[in-house]
Parts: C-alpha cells; sequence; structure tokens
C-alpha cells in the first residue's frame, strides 16, 4: 500500500534548528527512497518505459535475494539524477538514445553487490562505457552499446561479504570482449575504477565512493589527485568532525553516499549538491581536511532541505522571484534563499568551534568568518521574511532557525566579545552594506516613469509619495565573483577603526561618479554614521543613483548665470517619507559644489546629515548601466567585495561584469544555476577555507555559482502527490511515500 510519511514535530524542529541527528537523517533517507521509486514506477508508466524495463526487471531480481543491494543503488548518488532527466528531458526516447537505457549501467552495479548473474545492454558513450559505483570501461571506440554479462559462481547470490571479488564481468562489443579485473576496485588495462574512501574515528565510519562513472554527474577523473590523495584528506577532515562536531558527524555517517571530484577553479574551491542526489557531495580538490570538513558540512545541509521539502511546503508561489543572498553574487529565487540559510548553519557550527579552539591569527580569521556567516543568515532572515511567501510551517521553519542565531550569538560576536567583537561586527557591517549597495547597482533597476515623476515632485517641492517600483533582473550566463578594487576595500575594513566619514565619501562620489566602489564606501559610511536615510541608500541605491543623476543632469543643463530655487522647507527631511530620506539638494552645497561657483560666491557647506534638503548638488554617482560611464554599449566592471560572498579578505576577487555577465561556476565544465551538467542545490567558487556555493546546472536553485532552489509547488519531477502544504510537523503533508505496493521491484518492503 501507498501512504504518506509522518515527519514528527520534534524532529522537525530539530531539522529547522540546523542539526536534527541521526534519527531525522534516517528519516530523510527512507522518504528520499520511496520518492526514487515511485519516479522509477512514473519512468517505466512514461514514454521512456520500454528503455526502462530490462534494467528495471533486473533491479527487482536482485531485491529478491538482496534487498540491501538494491537499496544501496536507489540511495546512491546516480539514482536520483537519473530519474530527474529521464522524467523531465528525454526528447530522444523515440530515436533508440533515451536516457531511461541508463538505469541499465545501475543495474549492474546491483547485481555485482548481490552477486547475481545478468545480461543487460548498457549505452557507450564517445568510446566510454560508465558504471556509477565500479568504474568505466574505456577504448571502445564509437560503437553505441555493449552487452555487460555479470557471472557469479553457484552458491554466492545474495551471500552478503561474497561479491566483492566473486563476480567476473566482461563487456562485450562488436569489435571484441574487455573483461573487468576480479575485484572492480584495482584499476587495469581500459579499467579505471570507482575508488572508495574509508574513514574511522572514535568508533565512527565514513564510506564514500570516489565516484567518476556517473553519467549525470560532472565528475573529473582524479588524475590531479589521486585515490590516495582524497583518502588521506578525508581522514583528517573525520578526525576533525568527529572531535570537534560528534552530532553532525552522526549525520554525516548516516547519510553521506559519495564524493563526485569537481574541476578544480581559477582560485578556491567549489563545490556542489545535486538536490536530485540526496547525501552527494560534488567537490573540487580542497587541499586541506578544514576545508573538506567544512565543505561537507555545508554541502550536506543542502541535501537536507531538500529532502525535507519533499514532505513539507514551506513558501508558496507569488513573492519576489528575484532576491538578495549576500553571500551570492548573483540574484536568487526563494527557494535557493532558503538552502544558502539552512546551508550556512553548517558553517556557522564550524566557525563556532574554530573561533573558540584557535588562537593567535587563526583565531582572529575564525572570529572574522563566524562574524560574516552570521551577518550573512541574518541578514538572508529578513530579507525571506519580507519577500517569500512563506506557508505556516515555513514560518515556523525560520522562527526555529533565526533562534538557533541568536543562541549561539549570546556570547557576543568575535573574538572575545567585548570592544573587540564590537569593532568586529562593525567592520562586517560595513563590507556587507557595501556589499549590497553594489549589488543593487548591478542587478536592480528603478522604473524610469516613477523616477521621473518623484524628480518632478522634488524640483516642485511637493510631497515625494509612494516610491517608484523596483525590477530585479534575472541572471543569465555566467556570474562572476566580485572585483579586485571592491576586494581590496573590504579587505581593508577588517583592520580598519571606522568607516570613511560619509561627507568625505560623497565628495569621492561626486569626483568619480561612475565608480560603483564609491557607493559602497558611502552606504557603508552612512549605515555607521546612522544617517537619516542610510537603509534606502543601501536597499534603494539605484534608485538614489537614478534620482541623483536626473536632478544633477538638469541643473546641469540650465544657461549660465541663471540657478535653481531648491526646494523650500517643504521638502525638510521630516516632510519626506522615511524610506527616501536620501538624495541631491539641487540647491548645491558641498567643496565640491563650492568649487564650481562663480568667485566671490560662497556656500554654508552641506550639514550634518544625508537628508535630501542637506546633500549636495551632484553628490549624486552617475548611473552604472551601459551607456553611463564606459562608452555606450560597454558594460562596466562592478567590483564586490569577497566577504559579502564570505570569502577570504585577502583573495582576489574577479571583476564583475553587468548586464549578462558570465554565470560563476565551481567550474566551467560541462555544464542553479549555472554551471554544471546537472541541476545542483548549491555552488560557486569559493575562497580559502569557505565552503563553495558551486553552481548547477539547476538554474532554480541556491547557494552556490549558482545554486538552484528546491523546486517551489508545481516545479520539477514529483513523487506522486505534489508537495503537502501547511499541515504541521506530526499530521500526513507532503509528497506521498511508497510504502512499496507500487514499486516495480518486488513486493518486500525496500523503503523502511
Amino acid at each position: 500500500m501507498i501512504g504518506p510519511y509522518v515527519l514528527p514535530d520534534d524532529v522537525f524542529d530539530a531539522l529547522a534548528a540546523g542539526a536534527g541527528g541521526r534519527p531525522a537523517v534516517l528519516l530523510l533517507l527512507r522518504a528520499r527512497r520511496s520518492r526514487n521509486l515511485l519516479l522509477l514506477r512514473r519512468a517505466l508508466d512514461g514514454p521512456c518505459g520500454r528503455a526502462v524495463e530490462p534494467a528495471a526487471d533486473l533491479l527487482a531480481g536482485v531485491e529478491r535475494v538482496d534487498p540491501e543491494a538494491a537499496r544501496s543503488v536507489i540511495d546512491g548518488p546516480a539514482f536520483g539524477t537519473w530519474a530527474a532527466r529521464t522524467l523531465g528531458d528525454c526528447p530522444t526516447h523515440h530515436r533508440g538514445g533515451c536516457a531511461g537505457r541508463d538505469l541499465a549501467a545501475l543495474a549492474v552495479l546491483a547485481a555485482v553487490r548481490a552477486a547475481r548473474p545478468a545480461r543487460v545492454t548498457v549505452p557507450v558513450r564517445e568510446g566510454r562505457l560508465r558504471l556509477p559505483g565500479l568504474g568505466t570501461v574505456t577504448g571502445l571506440g564509437e560503437t553505441p552499446e555493449a552487452l555487460v554479462v555479470v557471472e557469479a559462481p553457484a552458491g554466492a547470490e545474495g551471500v552478503p561479504g561474497t561479491s566483492a571479488g566473486s563476480c567476473r564481468v566482461r563487456v562485450l562489443t562488436a569489435a571484441g570482449e574487455h573483461v573487468l579485473p576480479r575485484d572492480p576496485s584495482r584499476p587495469g588495462h581500459g579499467w579505471q575504477p570507482v575508488a572508495v574512501l574509508d574513514a574511522r574515528h572514535r568508533g565512527l565510519t565514513l564510506r564514500l565512493p570516489l565516484e567518476t562513472a556517473a553519467p549525470e554527474l560532472p565528475a573529473l577523473e582524479t588524475a590531479s589527485a589521486g585515490p590516495a590523495a582524497w583518502q588521506d584528506l578525508l581522514r583528517q577532515a573525520w578526525e576533525l568532525l568527529v572531535d570537534n562536531h560528534p552530532r553532525r558527524a552522526e549525520e554525516l555517517a548516516a547519510g553521506l553516499n559519495g564524493i563526485v571530484p569537481l574541476p578544480a577553479p581559477a582560485r578556491g574551491v567549489a563545490s556542489a549538491t545535486s538536490r536530485h542526489a540526496f547525501g552527494t557531495v560534488l567537490t573540487s580538490w580542497p587541499a586541506d581536511p578544514e576545508r573538506l570538513a567544512l565543505t561537507l558540512l555545508h554541502e550536506f545541509q543542502h541535501s537536507k532541505l531538500s529532502a525535507l521539502t519533499d514532505l513539507v511546503t514551506l513558501y508558496e508561489p507569488g513573492g519576489r522571484p528575484r532576491l538578495y543572498a549576500p553571500w551570492r553574487p548573483d540574484p536568487r529565487p526563494p527557494g535557493g534563499l532558503l538552502q544558502g540559510i539552512y546551508a550556512h548553519l553548517g558553517d556557522l557550527a564550524f566557525w563556532q568551534e574554530r573561533s573558540g579552539s584557535r588562537h593567535g591569527p587563526a583565531q582572529a580569521d575564525a572570529a572574522w568568518r563566524l562574524a560574516q556567516t552570521r551577518a550573512h543568515v541574518e541578514r538572508g532572515l529578513t530579507e525571506a521574511a519580507s519577500h517569500v511567501r512563506l506557508t505556516a510551517l515555513g514560518t515556523r521553519f525560520l522562527e526555529r532557525l533565526a533562534r538557533t542565531v541568536r543562541d549561539g550569538n549570546s556570547g557576543g560576536t568575535g573574538a572575545g566579545g567585548g570592544s573587540g567583537g564590537e569593532r568586529l561586527a562593525r567592520a562586517v557591517a560595513r563590507v556587507q552594506a557595501g556589499d549590497e549597495a553594489v549589488w543593487r547597482l548591478r542587478w536592480a533597476a528603478a522604473d524610469d516613469a516613477g523616477t521621473e515623476r518623484l524628480a518632478a515632485l522634488w524640483r516642485a517641492g511637493r510631497p515625494a509619495g509612494p516610491l517608484p517600483a523596483e525590477d530585479v533582473r534575472a541572471a543569465t550566463g555566467a556570474v562572476a565573483g566580485p572585483g579586485p578594487e571592491f576586494g581590496r576595500w573590504a579587505a581593508r575594513q577588517r583592520g580598519a577603526e571606522r568607516a570613511r566619514p560619509a561627507r568625505e565619501a560623497a565628495d569621492a562620489v561626486l569626483a568619480a561618479p561612475d565608480r560603483a566602489q564609491g557607493w559602497a564606501e558611502l552606504a557603508a559610511a552612512a549605515a555607521e554614521e546612522d544617517r537619516p536615510g542610510a537603509d534606502v541608500l543601501r536597499t534603494r541605491t539605484e534608485l538614489v543613483r537614478d534620482l541623483c543623476v536626473r536632478l544633477t543632469a538638469r541643473q546641469a543643463a540650465m544657461p549660465p548665470g541663471t540657478t535653481s530655487p531648491g526646494p523650500p522647507d517643504s521638502l525638510a527631511p521630516a516632510a519626506w517619507p522615511a524610506d527616501l530620506a536620501v538624495g541631491p539638494d539641487p540647491s548645491g552645497g558641498g567643496p565640491a559644489a563650492d568649487a564650481a561657483r562663480p568667485p566671490g560666491t560662497a556656500s554654508s557647506g552641506p550639514p550634518d546629515s544625508l537628508a535630501p534638503a542637506a546633500w549636495p548638488a551632484g553628490t549624486a554617482v552617475g548611473p552604472d548601466t551601459p551607456g553611463a560611464g564606459p562608452a555606450a554599449g560597454e558594460e562596466e566592471a562592478v567590483e564586490r567585495a569577497p566577504q559579502a560572498r564570505g570569502a577570504h579578505p585577502a583573495r582576489d576577487p574577479g571583476r564583475v561584469g553587468r548586464g549578462e555577465p558570465p554565470e560563476a561556476g565551481p567550474a566551467p565544465g560541462p555544464p542553479s544555476g549555472d554551471g554544471l551538467a546537472v541541476p545542483t542545490e548549491s555552488g560557486s567558487a569559493q575562497a580559502p577555507m569557505e565552503p563553495a556555493r558551486s553552481p548547477g546546472p539547476d538554474p532554480a536553485a541556491d547557494e552556490g555559482p549558482v545554486a538552484p532552489a528546491p523546486p517551489g509547488p508545481g516545479e520539477g519531477p514529483t513523487a506522486g502527490a505534489e508537495p503537502g502544504g501547511d499541515g504541521a510537523p506530526g499530521q500526513k503533508t507532503g509528497v506521498s511515500m511508497s510504502q512499496n505496493a507500487r514499486s516495480p521491484l518486488a513486493k518486500t518492503s525496500a523503503t523502511g
């Protein structure tokens, strides 16, 4: 029979708090297994059914003799991504090239693990036969498919522990026969095995295939960092996790099922998570155990949230489609924002421990990263609460998550709290304010008609009324990270006592109006000095800029000898809405304006305020858009601070193009976010010691050079019913998870 899973209240709250523990992970794993079985049922019932049926029959036969072998394949790194591609995008099924045929390679793995004799046809692409979990046969030429024959000695079938060296696997093509080594984990002529990494510490064991043979996952061959190097690195990372994060280590031991090595980015580490591959971490070579430990924590958070959203609905359609995420250079969809917030809880736990256990410069670095990560999560929570249409469960989820962040900060921010912690918090706030201002200049656009209306009201001395509408453009192509100029400024903030004075920053903006860097400094200074309008300067930077450009352009175009009457008293800050308390005063003032006055005239200078009536003429920067600044048609570079994306302050970020920039991914590689060839949940090139947010091919998700978001209601392949609605945990909510009645496999339960 088929029935829904029940998510108990205490499990839901534990997951919302960031961890959940081993029992919660096992529940999510069972639910995801049932979802995968339902997807297999849908594939069999769909247009690809004929291509899928032989492999599904083999899996059913394996389940009858060795249920654990069948479960290990259905739970493994490649099954979910295979099902998603077969159901979501398989235009060639009627021509014999159906993606459903790739299930045969997974069935071979199940047969070998169960020592069950089998004969199955597997596709060959570019001369390679990929057998996930086993390895890759190379040098097969132009043949489109191969017959794989699994031979097992009598009496070995289904006997635990006998399959590793008991099966003989033959690959038959028109050109001849290729026999795999008796021990498939050993390399051989034309055979590249999938290595299995093994780490043990204090009674906890982690066994992970270094998966390089899954057709659906963008794996890299491990020539640059071979299995021995990965084994040593994982052993050290595992010891660090077990010693310092024992509860999370238990989660990883229960839920992680593979590492897929990615091509390395130009700098740092790239990592990602496919929402369809629960427990699989995609990452480039991390180089040191701390980076690998942090990456495992971060990416597994994505897996947990993806599995949770199979069971409950946290948000509904209708909110803003593109949102600000302080750890990303690109706009994020609602699901991607929630994914990023949740993944950073793993980072918080990591840096909380490191900041308390290190000494000297290492402790200061960990304290900086802790304060920065906490600021990112808090800003992400604010964005989600304001612009995502949360369900009742979604609201409860974020409230519990926010409580975890608050509780973790009860001892104060930064190194040792006190004045040092306050200084650190101010530095992080400066970087974040500047980053958000630059992000808005790059991605947001104010309504032209509304901005012109606002300018006309200003010139007429009338109240402003509501702010014009805004629009955040969608990212297309690859998105690069922040530029070096902004990165250098952000790095200086870490040791700075305070921001550049706001009046000085305004003069600098006037002197170089096309520099996004100037806006960042001004937004940071205004926020730190608590100037009127600082919030709108940061959160509607594009509107303030465009308004200033219109007003100063009008003043510059006036005939010589004429002057602007300036705004009347009714335009004093108190008369303008609180959300638009920043703007230029066409009447003039300030050092730059004074320099342009006729000899013999004087100005009293701007008062110590950023309110409209206090701004000097011309303190608006020019629009950071094609046609303003660089030659028309060219795209100006906007620079962002590495801290704004969780990068190390010393990192030399690249330049970020505007308009339709390239979307950065963990590595440009095969081909959400955006980069890889599979839908990913998180990712992006990261700086040293930072969990990478790698791009993923799923444009809907979180983090990472583009982290795809969990599909919203109606998005992506579904398992049975649509995700559940607002039912409280403990009720029957979410996708109906198969209890195996309609499973294409045998009627023995493989779902638990």
